[in-house]
């Protein structure tokens, strides 16, 4: 059963960040199936080719370029081709994310950096990008990014994710004042546990952890890709239109039976990390 009308999104041009898997292809397909024209972006042109063969053999109008969020520049020239493509952008999704699991101070600037650029800079880049354009033109539009449920309280053993979604969120916050006098509206997503390939196989590597995991929900399950799409949808659809600045929280309870995602793994022993390492090293 589908919770929408099927021209909800109808004519919306949305661009994905981390578009080609995970949530960011579950929330495409979504956007797609309402009626929204789709541009999906990501590093691997090849996996999003895939995704965009896939959109279209089931009649969805997509478009696709590979793109690194780090670089401002290759930013630029994905929001060049987009308004090329499709005449304007009505709607930004900053999925793109990394993250994995590890004592902070077993951590170099390296794998510091490797998050922030790509969660807290990437995202802020193209905010940057399309805001400007759009209030320069006098276009309104919305954005939505992704956070964590943890962006408020912050959690052990993610500190650099934990830091760059503390700093999305305050980007969301801050410009929901500032850039709605431009009819440019923010809101965020702050997900729980949800399965992806990439994700799971760097913060839950080993069939004890997602146990740990599970046990914190008190719905007793994760969340269902479809479940936060559809949540999505809403928020970028015209039906939100007086929603701005607000991050929803979607992880069945997760964070009211304890702040930190991650804090449970205060218990892994050194010699437990050392596997856990080259696990995690080993995710998708």
């Amino acid at each position: 059963m589908e919770a929408f009308s099927s021209d909800l999104l109808q004519g919306k041009v949305v661009l994905i960040t981390g578009g080609g898997t995970g949530l960011g292809k579950a929330m495409g397909e979504k956007f797609a199936k309402l009626g929204a024209k789709l541009v999906i972006a990501g590093r691997r042109e090849e996996v999003l080719k895939q995704t965009a063969d896939e959109f279209a053999s089931l009649g969805y109008e997509v478009m696709y370029k590979s793109c690194d969020v780090r670089d401002p520049a290759e930013i630029s020239a994905l929001i060049d081709a987009v308004e090329e493509h499709y005449g304007g952008l009505d709607v930004l999704v900053n999925n793109a994310a990394g993250n994995f699991i590890s004592p902070t101070e077993r951590l170099s600037p390296r794998a510091v950096d490797a998050v922030l650029n790509i969660v807290l800079h990437g995202t802020f880049y193209a905010t940057l990008e399309v805001g400007k354009r759009w209030i320069e033109r006098k276009r309104p539009g919305a954005m939505l990014n992704i956070v964590t449920t943890y962006a408020s309280s912050g959690s052990g053993y993610v500190v650099p994710s934990a830091a760059a979604k503390a700093g999305v969120l305050a980007l969301t916050r801050s410009l929901a004042v500032e850039w709605a006098k431009y009819g440019i509206r923010q809101v965020a997503i702050a997900p729980g546990p949800f399965p992806t390939d990439g994700a799971w196989s760097r913060l839950s590597p080993t069939p004890e952890l997602e146990a740990k995991m599970l046990d914190r929900v008190p719905l007793g399950r994760v969340g269902d890709a479809e479940e936060l799409a559809n949540l999505a949808a809403f928020l970028i659809s015209d039906y939100a239109a007086y929603i701005n600045g607000e991050v929803i929280t979607i992880d069945g309870g997760e964070w009211l039976q304890g702040a930190g995602q991650f804090n449970d793994l205060r218990h892994v022993t050194e010699e437990q990390w050392d596997v856990l390492a080259q696990l995690t090293r080993k995710g998708k």
